[in-house]
């Protein structure tokens, strides 16, 4: 079934330059299994293939349940000189959590 990742996550995203950078923290043990199967850096930039310009690298972060992922050219060049209305990448996050994914894990319909 399809679902938005946050069913299976959380996610925290913040800049270096014009880089942005987004932790995918999976809710469970589960969660992180299918996230660390299913959630690729292609997935991922190809999602935000109209708003990066450069190539989607992921980390993996076993122990704490979670993948990381680094998003260059995101920031039409970081926070000084960006027109864009999210210039440090603070709001990615959130909107990868909206992503939907198709997953068949039986997770609560919310999170905290």
């Amino acid at each position: 079934m399809k679902m938005p990742l946050s069913r299976l996550a959380h996610a925290r995203s913040g800049d270096k330059g014009d880089s942005a950078n987004i932790a995918v923290i999976a809710w469970d043990a589960a969660a992180y299994q299918f996230l660390a199967e299913n959630l690729t850096a292609r997935f991922v930039a190809d999602y935000f293939a109209s708003q990066i310009k450069g190539p989607v690298e992921r980390y993996e972060a076993p122990n704490l349940m979670a993948v990381n992922f680094v998003l260059r050219g995101a920031l039409g060049g970081g926070g000084t000189v960006s027109l864009r209305i999210d210039a440090q990448g603070k709001t990615l996050a959130a909107e990868l959590m909206g992503m939907e994914v198709e997953c068949e894990l039986d997770v609560p319909a919310e999170r905290p």
